[in-house]
């Protein structure tokens, strides 16, 4: 199959800029070597939309996460995709620390935030904002415009909306060579699948770097970062409504206490780097011992939250550049191939603004633009959340589909019919973590104890597969042998 423009990764960066060539007459795919969208760094993402003023001065990270803040609201109301424009705080618990706060505003302002965007608050001020702050906390940087989003279903709802608007979307294309011959790349599979494309945009996150380094031996050092998290129950909301952050340090913005979209309060995350190997870019596993001291030090900021209220842990890996720093660009030696490396932390909140780059980027080099679909829909259909409507909604919906009627997942009030949903929608879930980030069944406090049989059987059906064949993440991740009642 011969294609205009090849995207590499399916996480949020990757499939906001499928998003936006969307909207061109192009023919166009995302490739992601795993079973689904949003299975790398996204993921496993606090989902934090930092404001901007953390940033080193001067670089495109400070650039492009100012932007993308102020791009989120608009482009998550867009695609139906929780958002909260909630406001984060870095507390100082010293006057030395105030210092630190007032770097970090100059920082900001320098950076291009307002006075309105970025204030110097007090110990009084951050009580009326936070009741449960610590009794030694002095003050606060407050950024009224962070907010938070949910990371996958960004990605999601970025990828129903290509798909939805003609881009094809081919999952466990895990990319092992790429060659440029006669205008044209070919880009092989490691299971022999092969396509050919004019442009390749690799956003491959944490393997982005060897994809470039086996495209022309473009050599970038990049870091897998390991950051592991608690999940608490919503139970405890609103322990805190803000992201609150500590004072930053040299591995990151440390460890915060923040609400999620849909109000559950999570501590986290660590910060250790891993080998720079394929273990290393694979492991996310929780190591023993570490969950311990990211409430002992969450505790410094919120002295009432605690381990007994988690109801999972999780961790991710993201990918750090040793420059610090994105770096967009084209190869070297071929400007039809555009590398994103090093798109770590803010990389969520700056990612409208990196696919409005990329896009930007590529038509300039091809000169002349390309035609605009008439059709084009910049959004997708919006998802239905049986536990928040009312019950006149609910009886509605009811009427037009009884599948809404039953509920599968207790925990979280989930219907059969939102399953069925989320498995229909363009690039929709063919795995049981698939219908979870997509309906919450599974995320609540039995993580799936109860409605996991029935969820698998409504993808049996829905997938036309055996039982014994539905995953739980795709490849190696077998839940069942066969059924024995």
């Amino acid at each position: 199959m011969v294609y205009d423009i090849a995207i590499i990764g399916a996480g949020v960066v990757g499939t906001q800029i499928a998003r936006n060539f969307s909207k061109y007459d192009l023919k166009t795919v995302l490739l992601e070597k795993e079973s689904d969208v949003a299975m790398g760094t996204t993921k496993a993402n606090s989902g934090i939309v930092h404001a901007g003023f953390d940033c080193q001065s001067g670089t495109m990270m400070a650039d492009l996460n100012v932007k993308g803040c102020r791009m989120m609201e608009e482009v998550a109301t867009t695609l139906h995709v929780p958002y909260e424009k909630n406001g984060s705080l870095v507390v100082a618990f010293s006057e030395e620390e105030m210092e630190t706060i007032k770097e970090l505003y100059d920082r900001g302002i320098t950076n291009g935030l307002t006075e309105d965007e970025l204030q110097i608050i007090d110990r009084e001020k951050l009580v009326e904002l936070e009741p449960h702050i610590a009794d030694n906390a002095v003050g606060a940087l407050y950024a009224p415009t962070a907010g938070i989003v949910s990371p996958y279903e960004l990605a999601i709802g970025a990828a129903e909306c290509a798909v939805g608007n003609g881009v094809e979307f081919l999952r466990t294309f895990n990319v092992g060579g790429i060659i440029f011959e006669d205008g044209m790349f070919t880009i092989g599979a490691k299971d022999g699948r092969v396509i050919r494309s004019k442009w390749v945009i690799n956003a491959g996150g944490l393997f982005a770097n060897i994809i470039a380094d086996n495209f022309n031996n473009e050599k970038f050092k990049v870091i897998p970062r390991i950051g592991e998290y608690g999940l608490l129950d919503r139970d405890v909301y609103p322990l805190v409504t803000h992201t609150v952050f500590q004072c930053p340090t040299k591995m990151g913005k440390g460890i915060l206490v923040a609400p999620t979209t849909h109000h559950n309060v999570f501590v986290g995350p660590t910060s250790l780097d891993m080998e720079d190997n394929m273990d290393g870019r694979h492991d996310v596993g929780v190591r023993v011992g570490a969950l311990r001291e990211t409430y002992a030090s969450a505790q410094k900021s919120i002295p009432s939250v605690s381990a007994r209220d988690q109801i999972t842990s999780f961790a991710g890996l993201r990918a750090h550049w040793v420059e610090h720093d994105f770096y967009i660009n084209p190869a070297k030696n071929n400007d039809h191939f555009i590398n994103l490396i090093g798109i770590e932390s803010p990389g969520l909140a700056a990612s409208p603004a990196i696919a409005e780059y990329v896009e930007n980027m590529v038509l300039d080099i091809m000169g002349e633009k390309p035609a605009e679909k008439a059709d084009w829909n910049p959004s997708r259909k919006a998802p239905v959340f049986f536990r928040t409507m009312s019950p006149e909604e609910r009886a509605e919906l009811i009427a037009k589909d009884p599948a809404y009627s039953r509920i599968v997942c207790r925990c979280e009030t989930v219907t059969e019919g939102e399953i069925r949903d989320a498995v229909r929608a363009p690039a929709g879930a063919v795995d049981l973590d698939g219908v979870k980030r997509r309906t919450r069944a599974g995320m609540g406090r039995c993580q799936g104890g109860f409605c996991g049989s029935r969820v698998m059987e409504i993808l049996s059906e829905e997938l036309d597969k055996p039982i014994a064949e539905i995953k739980k993440f795709g490849r190696g991740s077998d839940i069942i042998y066969e059924r024995t009642k």
